[in-house]
């Protein structure tokens, strides 16, 4: 990680869970993290869980929306007049809605999944390619998938979550082949975790099967590891599994 130090890293849906795990760990990593969240205020209380005075100077938090096109292009445009531009983003906002894909009415729920989910980390992503290649930047770029994004498991209420994380593996792919045709070295990695405990796992699912599950900071050690590994290599694709996940 010693190529990142005061390097500029965006992590969105950092108020809570694997985002402000990720958030965290980058910032002790000597990163200059700006966690993008609908909750900024908690955004701006794990600054007391950073190790020292200077490490928490480098955290900073911007109330964004991702589904929102006016609030990511806001957000961006702070970053880049406050610090310059992105190096690395982190795409880990995402949602789950309890519906099904049957039921009536439920449009407004389904559109709040993708908006979210596809279409918030596209324009992100997006934005930050921007900044990073007209400054010459081989920055690296961070989906936050799932294992739902490559089987869709058997839990009612899913919805269309699955169908949006797979639609994160058909992306990274496609944004792999577009930033190389570019003539960038940008990279991207798409990190697919198992059950992890967060606030998205609701009691109702977990009472559906006692099973087992990782902890957020399982995921941001994963993000250490790909966004830390030598520029001649990318990590494309890293399943992370709880021992023990029968599904």
């Amino acid at each position: 990680m010693d190529r990142w130090t005061g390097k500029v890293a965006v992590v969105t849906g950092a108020s809570s869970g694997i985002g402000a795990a990720i958030a965290k760990s980058l910032a002790n990593a000597g990163m200059v993290v700006v966690g993008l969240a609908r909750r900024v205020e908690r955004v701006e209380a794990l600054r007391d869980d950073l190790k020292d005075e200077a490490t928490r100077k480098r955290l900073h938090a911007v109330k964004c929306d991702v589904s929102k096109e006016e609030d990511i292009l806001k957000a961006f445009s702070w970053v880049e007049e406050k610090f310059g531009g992105v190096d690395v983003l982190v795409n880990n906002a995402g949602i789950a809605r309890k519906t099904s894909l049957v039921a009536p009415g439920n449009t407004t729920m389904l559109r709040e999944v993708i908006d979210t989910n596809v279409m918030g980390l596209v324009m992100c992503t997006r934005e930050a390619f921007q900044s990073m290649k007209k400054r010459s930047v081989d920055g690296h770029i961070v989906h936050i998938n799932s294992i739902a994004g490559h089987n869709v498991p058997n839990f009612p209420g899913l919805n269309i979550y699955s169908a949006s994380k797979f639609a994160v593996t058909a992306l990274t792919e496609t944004m792999r082949r577009e930033f190389s045709a570019e003539g960038t070295k940008i990279k991207v990695t798409s990190i697919s975790p198992g059950a992890v405990d967060t606030e998205i796992i609701t009691d109702e699912m977990k009472e559906l099967g006692k099973f087992p599950m990782l902890e957020s900071q399982d995921i941001a050690d994963a993000v250490l590891y790909a966004v830390g590994t030598p520029p001649r290599v990318q990590v494309h694709e890293l399943t992370i599994k709880p021992v023990g996940e029968s599904f």
